[in-house]
């Protein structure tokens, strides 16, 4: 956990505003942010998803859940699952986003998308049976408040009769506050949603003009108090560093003032700049874009000041407050990380439903089709619309178990690792050991004599630390397809 108060450059005049009270936290020189300011993937997965092939088909992700049903290593249907929900409309578009998205006002394309969902809803039925257990369900985006109030009803109507939701099962939702009223936020809980995330990103106006999301600080909390007057268990904010015209000071205003809200939870995510990948973000001016260095700065800030407001640092882009369940999963080394981030929810399979959708069903992971044309196609000839994915290897096994350690926990437990998977950590991972001896020298890593410990500094590098162990990464140096790692 990183703790610092101040995160200035070595040998730069430090002129920062003055951050909550807290040990110093370690300086960067110039010479280590050049070397790991570099493109890496954020590790929702091992393998990542650019690694997914179209040799895996709808026919192998059948198979998979297939095995499922029929008990493959487990009783069938003794383990919960997780569902994700991908909802793709938007009426506007912001433009640093990189999800899979249909910019649209007309309203009246949500129904051939429901019945698409309902379709696959269906298929999952057909191999699974009714009352798969479900301890978690996500709906994202996209915006999942584009559909109306009756149109979330029938959809949630269908996964109930489609699953079955354990006791206490987290159902979470991500809310856009420009699309939501308090009423609607009272409907979203009598369908038994009873987590939400809301999309702020920064409440500073220039930055917001610069990125066409115009929210008030206002309405936000209006939305925030309604929720905990409702009963929601859980709050999320959803904040991004490294945006046009954001400053250190600008967003150390937005801590502040979210803290001042005191969601449970807080994401502060770095922007990934690839307008080569991502159209929208082309109208973002580049040279508005904050340089490396004050993007370590913001999020070193961002940290104390969570911190020094009684969040817990969960680890690179996650705070709770301390009787949150993911605070708690992190003290007791209870914590997963999936496609949406950080989370409590153990090692588990993983029905994703819509387009663009990415799954995991025992050792595969499976993506839908990113277009619509393409993803009712396949429903309509009644076919998942599966289209590319993955079945893991054995060392495929062994490495996502030491990254998600690495990203988890921030430590490596080697003899954890060998007797789980039949290694000896030393040798197996021998060229690995050589490049951590590096990092070790850097102050990012300790290797103990039975584990490997990311150090306060190596915290703010925990994505390059989790890339020495990536066998796909270090065999093909082309990494312009991720986000940098700083």
């Amino acid at each position: 956990m990183v703790q610092g108060s101040r995160f200035p450059l070595a040998d730069d005049v430090d002129t920062t505003p003055e951050a909550p009270e807290g040990p110093a936290a370690p300086p960067i020189s110039e010479a280590l942010l050049g070397r790991f300011d570099v493109p890496g993937p954020r590790y929702t997965s091992y393998p990542t998803a650019d690694r997914f092939v179209e040799a895996f088909t709808a026919e192998h992700y059948r198979q998979a859940l297939w095995q499922r049903a029929h008990g493959a290593g487990i009783v069938a249907g003794s383990s919960t699952m997780s569902v994700y929900v991908h909802i793709p409309f938007c009426e506007s578009v912001c433009y640093y986003c990189a999800c899979n998205k249909v910019i649209t006002r007309h309203h009246d394309r949500a129904l051939p998308y429901l019945e698409a969902l309902e379709r696959e809803i269906a298929l999952h039925v057909r191999e699974l049976g009714v009352g798969q257990p479900v301890s978690q369900m996500h709906f994202g985006g996209g915006s999942p408040t584009f559909l109306s109030d009756d149109e979330l009803d029938r959809l949630n109507q269908a996964l109930r009769a489609a699953f079955r939701f354990t006791p206490g099962a987290e159902i979470s939702i991500e809310v856009d506050p420009r699309t939501v009223t308090p009423q609607r936020l009272r409907k979203l809980r009598d369908l038994g949603f009873n987590r939400l995330s809301f999309g702020v990103q920064d409440f500073d106006p220039a930055v917001q003009q610069a990125v066409h999301r115009v929210q008030s600080f206002e309405s936000v909390a209006t939305l925030m108090a309604e929720a905990r007057a409702l009963g929601f268990e859980s709050t999320n904010v959803d904040l991004i560093y490294g945006l046009p015209l954001q400053t250190p000071q600008s967003l150390q205003r937005t801590v502040r003032q979210v803290t001042a809200l005191r969601p449970d939870r807080i994401a502060l995510y770095a922007y990934a700049h690839l307008p080569q990948r991502f159209k929208p973000q082309r109208r973002i001016d580049a040279g508005q874009i904050p340089p490396a260095g004050q993007k370590v700065q913001m999020l070193a800030e961002a940290i104390a000041g969570f911190i020094g407001q009684g969040y817990d640092y969960i680890g690179m882009d996650h705070f709770a407050l301390p009787d949150d369940p993911l605070a708690i999963a992190k003290r007791q080394g209870r914590l997963h990380r999936n496609f949406q981030g950080y989370s409590t929810q153990p090692d588990c399979d993983l029905v994703a439903l819509g387009v663009s959708a990415i799954g995991r069903i025992g050792a595969t992971y499976s993506q839908n089709a990113k277009t619509l044309d393409e993803y009712y196609d396949a429903l309509q000839r009644e076919q998942f619309p599966v289209v590319r994915g993955l079945a893991l290897t054995r060392d495929d096994l062994v490495r996502r178990a030491v990254i998600m350690a690495v990203m988890c926990q921030g430590r490596v437990e080697f003899e954890s690792i060998e007797v789980s998977h039949l290694i000896d950590m030393r040798s197996h991972f021998a060229p690995e050991f050589e490049r951590l001896a590096a990092m070790e020298r850097d102050g990012l890593v300790e290797i103990e004599p039975a584990a490997l410990q990311v150090t306060p500094l190596g915290w703010f590098f925990v994505r390059a630390v989790a890339m020495v162990f990536d066998r796909y990464l270090q065999a093909d140096r082309t990494r312009e397809r991720f986000s940098r790692i700083i």
